[in-house]
């Protein structure tokens, strides 16, 4: 391993300091990096869990999802999309209800047989149980389109809430009504990096995420016309094919803006492999990865070392420190 810790927070591979000197655009991922999510997607996630087991799989158990057992899927690669994350835990729910095992065990084994496929890695993992779990998997109807897909509407129902909802599917909730949960959204950037950003970067800054246009424009603000949003990519308005860690979307964006050495920020293996795809691909890319918004920030900064990261920092306002200090 070269990597080496230059200051507190901040470890970069010295084998790469020439490259990211050469740094002239940036882009970043949103959840748990522009956007402090713990309290609304991962939320999101363990409520949709809940409501489907009891009223669709008759499991009377609450609270089984953690906030590490999504992190777990999400360290696989293979599960960018929340959604996925929570189709699968409902999967594994059933499967372990089934084959009368304690699911806080189960849970560890299908997380362990989980890869970069993402929900095809769990589905062939429990088909190699032979575990009957066709009526939940019928119910869900999942993947398949949003509008025709049960998982997906409840999820958002709860994600985005009664107004959003209807303004982004032009129909009313059918399960719940109210707030959603992404107003529990914290936006960690500020104008202050902004500014600074600007100055290294100029408008070269854009965003590649998996969520949708309208609940990152709802959660930044005024801050999301600070990106070149001509070039930004926003998946969940794209087709699935389209998801991380397809580096399709990234490249397209790092042209769009002209850009011939970029930086991309990301909190995800999905987001690893997308960058390291990307600069295998020509399309010159240094990955940063972000640790200090997970629930267990030394495990997923052990998680970037492990794999090598370019850059690893705590937050992202150390990005301009972190390029100051390569440069000096």
């Amino acid at each position: 391993m070269t990597l080496k810790e230059i200051e507190e927070g901040i470890i970069i591979d010295p084998t790469k300091i020439e490259k990211i000197k050469k740094l002239d655009s940036i882009v970043f991922d949103c959840d748990g990096v522009l956007i402090d999510v713990s309290n609304s997607y991962d939320l999101t996630i363990k409520k949709t869990v809940d409501f489907i087991i009891k009223e669709m799989a008759q499991v009377n158990e609450s609270d089984l999802v953690t906030t590490k057992l999504i992190e777990g899927f999400k360290a696989s690669g293979g599960f960018n999309d929340e959604i996925d994350v929570t189709y699968a835990l409902i999967l594994a729910v059933v499967a372990a209800k089934k084959r009368n095992e304690p699911f806080s065990k189960f849970i560890i084994k299908v997380i362990e047989n989980a890869d970069q496929t993402g929900i095809k890695s769990v589905e062939k993992y429990l088909n190699a149980l032979k575990v009957d779990i066709s009526d939940i998997r019928e119910k869900l109807a999942y993947p398949g389109k949003k509008f025709q897909n049960l998982l997906s509407s409840i999820f958002d129902e709860i994600f985005y809430g009664s107004e959003l909802y209807l303004q982004l599917y032009k129909k009313k909730p059918q399960f719940f009504d109210g707030l959603g949960l992404i107003e529990n959204d914290i936006v960690l950037l500020n104008r202050d990096l902004v500014r600074k950003l600007h100055d290294k970067f100029d408008k070269k800054i854009a965003i590649v995420t998996g969520r949708g246009n309208l609940s990152a424009k709802y959660s930044l603000k005024d801050l999301f016309n600070e990106f070149d949003l001509s070039n930004s990519k926003f998946l969940e308005d794209e087709p699935r094919e389209m998801a991380k860690p397809n580096p399709h979307s990234l490249i397209s964006t790092i042209k769009g803006m002209n850009g011939n050495n970029s930086l991309y920020v990301g909190d995800s293996m999905e987001d690893y492999i997308m960058a390291r795809k990307a600069d295998e691909s020509g399309i010159s890319t240094i990955f940063c990865g972000v640790y200090g918004t997970s629930k267990d920030p030394e495990a997923k900064k052990s998680l970037f070392e492990n794999n090598n990261a370019d850059i690893i920092v705590k937050s992202i306002d150390l990005i301009p420190k972190t390029l100051n200090l390569v440069e000096a």
